[in-house]
Order: structure tokens, then sequence, then C-alpha cells
């Protein structure tokens, strides 16, 4: 299995670029770097890195072509390809909370996206493209300046019309905050997609985005765990029945707020939901434990590869360097046989 981490492009490019290094050194496979409504752009915030490594690969997730047109996205990250010779590479998404931001109503998520795909795959081709979309024309687009292989796009996607379009038209998908369990269903429904086009894995990629909180003791992992909840995709109903009684998903359901104040004042405390569902949610969509337990991380990392998951994309947060030098001391090893 391969593994990735994804940084914070809130992080300075001098940053990154560190970290890039240290990455690279540790011998892990690539890095994304998150694209969010209060970030440094992460095309431009990568480009230190893809000057200063030599064999990491690299690129923003999850990029729309709701705040940004797909030409723009696609000549910006053909630049950042040429800058790291040809180890570039995107995950486009359908959008978030950045876009409520700013009032921009996504309308036709997954043809917006497919759309997107097969615009910045056509202009990587280096061929001239005039494309008549449903929600988007180009006309006489020529990247005459192409030099370096065409990067891989990938989707992010975990729902089934999400699942469908990227078997259709991507190099791979990224799904995010899933139970092993509903990785498992979600790799079924691709390959069976996927077949459907003639296609199957691992020449079509898969990586699931998991949230990183491993320290040196297990109380500062939980806190940093149960602060970012907020943000594990926790109000799918769907994904808390997997582990959750019936009771305690209603509760995570009513308490958006609660979860919302913790987030937003850094605070693990959680009002009205008890240790135990934040426990289940914490363990469930994320990895949270202790450096002395790595072992048990490993494992869960396994079954995530069992189901067929090729790479699997290691969010961090509060010290980057020191879960670098860990996955690369402990992870990279064990899961590169």
């Amino acid at each position: 299995m391969k593994i990735d981490v994804i940084l914070d492009a809130r992080a300075s490019a001098a940053e990154l670029a560190d970290l890039g290094r240290l990455a690279e050194a540790a011998g892990i496979n690539g890095i994304w770097v998150s694209s969010l409504l209060d970030s440094r752009d992460p095309f431009t915030n990568l480009s230190l890195m893809a000057t200063a490594t030599k064999r990491i690969r690299l690129g923003p997730v999850a990029v729309n072509p709701f705040d940004m047109h797909p030409v723009r996205i696609a000549a910006s990250l053909l630049t950042l390809n040429e800058l790291a010779d040809g180890r570039a590479r995107i995950v486009i998404g359908g959008g978030g909370e950045a876009l409520d931001a700013v009032g921009i109503k996504p309308v036709r998520r997954v043809r917006a996206v497919a759309e997107c795909v097969d615009i910045v795959k056509a202009a990587a081709s280096g061929e001239t493209v005039d494309y008549d979309g449903q929600l988007y024309e180009v006309r006489n687009l020529h990247f005459g300046w192409l030099s370096r292989p065409a990067p891989p796009v990938f989707v992010g996607a975990s729902m089934d019309q999400m699942l469908r379009m990227a078997a259709r038209v991507a190099d791979g998908s990224m799904m995010s905050d899933m139970p092993v369990p509903l990785a498992a269903a979600a790799i079924g429904k691709l390959d069976e997609a996927l077949a459907g086009h003639g296609r199957q894995r691992p020449e079509f990629h898969t990586t699931v985005f998991a949230a990183w909180h491993v320290y040196d003791t297990p109380d500062r992992a939980a806190a940093e765990a149960r602060q970012w909840l907020v943000l594990r995709g926790i109000f799918r109903p769907w994904v808390l029945q997997e582990f959750l009684d019936a009771d305690a998903v209603d509760l995570v359901m009513r308490s958006a707020g609660a979860f919302w104040a913790a987030f937003r004042s850094g605070s693990p405390v959680v009002e009205g939901i008890p240790e135990a569902v934040l426990d289940a949610l914490a363990d469930n969509l994320a990895f949270v434990g202790s450096t002395t337990d790595i072992d048990r991380q490993i494992a869960k990392l396994r079954r995530f590869e069992a189901v067929g998951l090729e790479a699997i994309a290691l969010r961090l947060y509060t010290d980057p360097a020191a879960s670098i030098k860990t996955i690369g001391e402990r992870l990279v090893p064990a899961l590169s046989g």
C-alpha cells in the first residue's frame, strides 16, 4: 500500500518545501495539499516543493469547477507539472463549505466535475481543445508549451453517482473519511462501473482521505481528533449507522452546533455527546492513538488494503514533521512489502 500525506495549504511555500523534502527522504509516496477557503493558493504554494524534491508526487486536493474554471485548473495543474518534472496530480471534487461561504450554488455537481475532468485531460494532451459540454464550453484551447507527460486526474468520490462518473472519465478516485466496510462497498461499486467501461484496477487508482492523529500520548491524540470531528463527514447517517446505534446516530445528527463549537474553539469537549460516542466516531473515521501502539494503526491500514485500496492519504495536523517521521519509520516499511 502506498502512503501519501495531506498537508495544510495555510502553511507557507517554504514550510511545505521543507516538509516535502522530509517526506521524500522518509519514503512517502506523495503529498497532497488541501485547497481551503482561507488557505494559500495550493498550486502556487506547491511550486517550491516541486523544485526542491525529485521523486515525490504532489498536487492539490480537492479543487472544484465552481470557484475556478476548468481551463484555469488545467493551466495551473500543467504549470505545476512542468515545475515538478511530471510529478503533479490533482483531485477534482464537487466543492464543500467553501462554496457556501462565497454564495456559490454548485449546480449539477456530478456533471460539472465530469466536464472539468474532460477539459483538464484534453488540455493535458497537447491537442487543440474544442469542447461542447452541457455546463462548460471551450474554444481553440492549445497549450503548445507542454513538455511533460499528462498528470493523473482523480475525482473525489464516495457516493454512487460520483464513483460511476469517475470510473468513466478519471484516472483514479479518492474517497473521504470512510470506515473499512463502507470503503469495501464503494470499491465493489467502482469495480462494477469500471468493468462497464472496459477498465479495471489498479490501472484506475484508488485512495482514501483519512485523518491522522497519532502522537506520543493517547490523550493528545484523542483531544485533537475530537476537535476536528465535525470535518470527518459525521453528518452522514448511512456512515454513522455502521458503528453507532440508532439513538446515537440521532444524537449526532441533532448536535451539529456542538461539534462546530468544539471545532471553532479548538476544544476537545463536544457538549452533550457521551465519551463513548466521541471515541467511536474518532476510531471509525480517523487514525487515532499513541506511537507506542502503532501496530494497531498498521493493522487498520492493512484492512483498507485488503478491500482493494491502492493508497491512503493521511491528513496531518499539529506537528506534521513529527508525523512524517513516524510514518516513514513505522508505516512505510510495514506496508511496502
